[in-house]
């Protein structure tokens, strides 16, 4: 056949997409090997039933059909809504673009924002599909690495010494998937001061900004001089338990959303009107749920946490929001990578290794608080004492 364009051949490099050990731990599944799934942020819990119920009322009174590409009028109006209710800058309807899924957030965003050979800073550790999808629109992912000693916090001069000419956007997500952290307000300040003075465009990805478990959640947009150059990433997917029904938004400068609308044209050509009104309906009339969503994995994380910190073999930096918590196993002398596949060989564990997100989360693995308390609390334990059996004999002595 014709040799396929090397914009799509260069989307994955280096052969992996880093999901190999999730992807083997389906096919054992499959197999009918049990094997408990830590490794994907899906929920373990169904869509809220007065959600389902008016999506089903939605779709058998016959909103079926082709709808409007940016979105439907009333749901535009109500994430609008959310986000002018909670922030400081005004979002209008006018304002919000409606996606499959934040992920076709993030790649309509790019794709307004960064030209061919441009280049875009993505803060490491960062999302599987962060790089995936800069280079998904022909541009250069510039990785810029955090510290688990600063606990993951961005720091803007780092940033700063990492722009070239070719620099047009910054990508940030906060609270963080995969380490959790929720960026200081003075951190996310100093990134905005840093977007104004150098003219660059921020992709801003809030998917937990309803779960934030310590501290508070701090948007660029809402800053000075930030909605004119912010493109802000949403989901149902995370705060009401929605994943499947990929239902994203971009929030942008009306001008940006045009551009963007143009796009859908091209590709997705809208979204399914029934699921739009549900959606619509869980923004307002279920706004509570997300606050619900968000109590069970604050529950999970201290459970996770608990057992984790009593751990000679682990460390931890606690996470501050989202639905995971990251596991420091470098006392084991094991890559993250390698602790991940012999967990999974040794205990039927499916995790993901730190690698798949970056070098800065080398050595650590992300578990996902996506079971029953019960199964969870026993699979924490024994990663823990799967960790403990490879720890070096000195420093099991030393109790460290």
């Amino acid at each position: 056949m014709p040799e396929l364009s090397q914009r799509i051949r260069a989307i994955v490099t280096g052969g992996t997409d880093g999901w190999g050990v999730h992807y083997r731990a389906r096919q054992m599944l499959n197999a009918g090997t049990p094997v408990v799934m830590l490794s994907v942020g899906d929920h373990d819990i169904s869509t809220d039933r007065s959600i389902l119920a008016e999506m089903q009322r939605s779709a058998e009174g016959g909103h079926l059909g082709y709808t409007a590409v940016q979105g439907t009028l009333g749901l535009r109006t109500a994430i609008a809504g959310r986000y002018t209710a909670r922030g400081a800058a005004t979002v209008g309807p006018e304002n919000v673009i409606v996606t499959s899924g934040g992920q076709g957030a993030i790649f309509a965003s790019m794709m307004a924002a960064l030209d061919p050979g441009d280049a875009c800073v993505v803060l490491d550790p960062f999302y599987a599909s962060f790089d995936v999808t800069i280079r998904s629109v022909s541009a250069d992912p510039v990785i810029v690495p955090t510290a688990a000693d600063d606990g993951f916090q961005p720091d803007a001069t780092r940033i700063e010494a990492a722009l070239t000419p070719r620099t047009r956007a910054i990508l940030m997500n906060s609270p963080n998937n995969p380490t959790g952290a929720v960026y200081a307000a003075d951190r996310v300040a100093a990134i905005a001061d840093l977007c104004r003075r150098r003219d660059l465009w921020l992709i801003s990805d809030e998917l937990y900004d309803s779960q934030v478990h310590d501290g508070a959640h701090t948007s660029p947009r809402d800053l000075p001089g930030m909605a004119e150059r912010t493109f802000l990433i949403g989901s149902m997917s995370k705060g009401h338990a929605m994943t499947g029904a990929r239902i994203g938004w971009s929030i942008a400068p009306k001008d940006a959303v045009d551009r963007m609308l143009d796009l859908a044209g091209a590709t997705t050509y809208g979204l399914p009107g029934f699921l739009q009104d549900a959606a619509e309906f869980a923004l307002t009339q279920r706004a509570s749920h997300e606050a619900e969503v968000a109590a069970r994995y604050r529950r999970r994380r201290d459970l996770a946490l608990a057992i984790a910190q009593r751990s000679p073999a682990l460390g931890v930096v606690p996470p501050g929001g989202g639905m995971y918590v990251m596991l420091d196993i470098r006392r084991t002398g094991l890559s993250g990578t390698q602790f991940a596949e012999r967990l999974l060989d040794d205990q039927h564990i499916a995790v993901m290794p730190g690698e798949s997100f970056g070098r800065a989360a080398a050595g650590h693995i992300r578990i996902a608080l996506t079971v029953a308390d019960e199964s969870l609390a026993e699979a924490v334990g024994k990663i823990a004492a799967f960790a403990e059996k490879i720890l070096p004999a000195t420093d099991v002595a030393a109790g460290a």
